[in-house]
């Protein structure tokens, strides 16, 4: 009880003795004797208070920092989203317009030949049973596609139908070593036999069944036609030789012939559904430099 009582009492004496000092303090004013340590206090608290704050605001511009980060990469996000749509968006009005592009030649060489195509795209390029050069087009029977009609693009002659279901056709390519098709050398009425000989497309050779008749490297062949345009139609163009060689004493002349169409990056293609009435002969063969 009488620590009690004692504590009580210090208390009480220190509270008279602060009243005292704030009432001589506020009286006094800036003659206050008390001024110095009034200095001391706020330069104690101060400090203190700077050092508080020293460490708090790292803390808040790094919390800060996090939030400004997180929401930094969620819009990196974003753009990489729109970049790539609009990527996508390029590349298909690239793909579109190639394709039209494509359609403008195809229907081009089938006026000027007279030709009744069904257009078709490819599918798949694949291997078929007894072929090693062939492509899948999305164009059957059900849109008139029969097996042995020929095939061309925009550029020339591609190849024959060789089997058709309602809605996909194969069709072999000219490149493929079993593929056969009767060629005319251009101004004239030299003929000869075309064949496949793989190599992705990039040639196929030309025997000439006169060895005596002029061949030059230069000289374009067009499809000289089968009995009734089945499997190949007349005036198709083929290529233009590339090389001749030397065959002595051979009934033949043999050469080899650069396609016009590219067979290694086929897209739109046309199949022809009905023959021309007429043979159009070289009036489909794309034009020289020079010419009108």
């Amino acid at each position: 009880m009488r620590d009690t009582r004692r504590a009580r009492l210090i208390l009480g004496l220190l509270l008279a003795a602060a009243l005292v000092v704030l009432t001589i303090d506020h009286r006094a004013g800036g003659s206050s004797p008390f001024g110095p340590l009034r200095g001391v206090g706020s330069s104690l608290f101060g400090a203190a208070e700077r050092f508080v704050a020293g460490v708090v605001t790292p803390v808040s511009e790094f919390v800060g920092a996090i939030a400004g980060a997180t929401g930094a990469r969620d819009r990196i996000k974003e753009l990489e989203a729109q970049n790539a749509k609009l990527r996508a968006d390029l590349a298909r009005q690239s793909l579109d317009k190639a394709r039209s592009a494509e359609l403008r030649r195809l229907l081009g060489t089938s006026q000027r030949g007279g030709y009744t195509v069904v257009p078709a795209n490819v599918v798949a390029r694949r291997g078929h049973p007894g072929f090693e050069d062939a492509i899948e087009i999305d164009a059957g029977t059900s849109d008139g596609v029969r097996p042995e009609m020929t095939v061309i693009n925009g550029e020339g002659l591609v190849g024959r139908v060789v089997r058709a279901t309602a809605s996909n056709s194969t069709v072999m390519l000219l490149s493929d070593p079993a593929s056969s098709a009767g060629a005319r050398l251009e101004g004239g009425n030299e003929i000869g036999v075309i064949h496949g000989v793989g190599e992705y497309g990039r040639l196929v050779q030309f025997r000439l069944l006169d060895s005596t008749a002029q061949l030059t490297p230069g000289t374009r062949i067009v499809s000289f036609g089968s009995q009734r345009g089945v499997p190949y139609v007349p005036g198709v163009p083929i290529g233009v030789i590339e090389r001749v060689e030397a065959t002595p004493g051979e009934l033949t002349r043999i050469a080899y012939a650069r396609p016009f169409a590219n067979l290694s990056a086929l897209d739109a293609v046309g199949v022809v559904i009905a023959a021309p009435k007429r043979d159009p002969r070289d009036a489909v063969l794309p034009k020289l430099a020079g010419e009108r």
